[in-house]
């Protein structure tokens, strides 16, 4: 079935009325204002791999560890980096998995806990944003706020076109500090590698979710009804029946990236690697992107630490981007990119970047 040009040019206006319509409808309600940009990221990993996914991060970014605790459900360790968003790399000890339905495609039902669970988002009052978005008939995964001592957290319930639930957290004093006064610390921290080039791996920059054609317009309406990010623009690869659609907070915030096929471009014997990709391993995020002022370096001496990588550097300073993926992690199933901006490049990506990268989802 050929492209309707048509019907993309239908769904991406029908994506920017929307925005328009959500904040009209913010402004009304009183969410105006109430969520800020990423906080934290939760990532989920079975008992066995808690360990190596700390280590794999540690190996590959400039996050450090801080934190190591658990209580009667969870293990947790965190990792932070300057001016980025937290990371919590979490293993549950009891209880029901509220997101193991989404973990069962081919290619990922082996690591039936594993996943970038939540992404939790900054709000100055929880209390008036979960009450305002419960009236609107937003589900949340507890009935009531939960108190952690110096921090009031909720998060929705997965959702059905992405498989992640989005957080919400406001700080009571002392933002970054996450050990509940019920947990018991661990203080053996794992060391990070003595290897002067990871700190030339900065800030999340973007995590890129892996969603279906049909699901596209959904799950952007969806993220921007629950937050202040509005889409921003898109970038079709039709050679390859995939959508890279971009929502943003600011220019200099963190990004959400939905990539997904082309609505009216289901081929069965050819999908692209988009769809493909779902095919193997669900609706889930397909990667996270940290931003580096030295790409060069940074991929080559991960080369020689034996690092894989799905594709070769992609674009160059002429362009004003570089970019590259390396290959999964077998631990919590995520790529990482290294992005490189150069100069006053003042755009997010370029097509030809996006159509090598989307290609290079072919190796998985």
């Amino acid at each position: 079935m050929p492209y309707d040009n048509r019907q993309t040019e239908k769904e991406d206006q029908k994506l920017i009325e929307a925005t328009m319509l959500i904040k009209a409808e913010h402004a009304r309600t009183g969410l105006s204002g109430l969520v800020g940009g990423l906080d934290h990221v939760i990532i989920n990993t079975e008992p066995d791999r808690l360990g190596p996914a700390v280590s794999g991060l540690l190996n590959t970014t400039g996050l450090s560890i801080t934190e190591a605790f658990e209580d009667e459900s969870v293990m947790t360790r965190v990792l932070k980096t300057p001016d980025s968003a937290d990371f919590l790399v979490t293993c549950r000890k009891t209880g029901a998995n509220p997101f193991r339905p989404f973990n069962l495609a081919p290619k990922a039902q082996a690591l039936p806990d594993t996943r970038l669970e939540t992404l939790v988002f900054r709000t100055a009052d929880l209390k008036k944003y979960t009450a305002l978005q419960k009236a609107r008939g937003i589900e949340f995964m507890t009935p009531d706020i939960i108190h952690h001592g110096n921090r009031l957290f909720i998060q929705t319930r997965p959702s059905a076109f992405t498989g992640i639930s989005l957080g919400f957290v406001q700080w009571l004093g002392g933002r970054g500090r996450y050990r509940p006064v019920n947990s018991v610390s661990r203080l053996q921290l794992p060391k990070k590698p003595d290897r002067e080039y990871l700190s030339a791996v900065k800030h999340l920059d973007h995590v890129a979710l892996r969603i279906t054609a049909a699901d596209r317009t959904e799950a952007i309406i969806e993220f921007m009804n629950l937050t202040e990010y509005r889409f921003d623009f898109a970038i079709y690869v039709r050679s390859l029946n995939s959508i890279t659609s971009v929502t943003r907070l600011s220019p200099t915030d963190f990004a959400l990236v939905f990539t997904s096929g082309i609505p009216g471009d289901q081929r069965a014997d050819d999908p692209g690697p988009t769809e493909q990709f779902i095919r193997n391993y669900g609706a889930r995020p397909h990667h996270m992107a940290f931003k580096t002022d030295d790409i060069d370096r940074v991929f080559r001496l991960l080369k020689e630490n034996g690092q894989k990588f799905l594709l070769d550097l992609a674009g160059s300073e002429q362009e004003g981007l570089k970019q590259t993926f390396t290959e999964p992690s077998p631990d919590t199933l995520l790529v990482t990119e290294y992005i490189h901006r150069f100069g006053d490049f003042d755009g997010f990506f370029t097509k030809s970047n996006v159509e090598q990268l989307t290609r290079a989802t072919e190796r998985q």
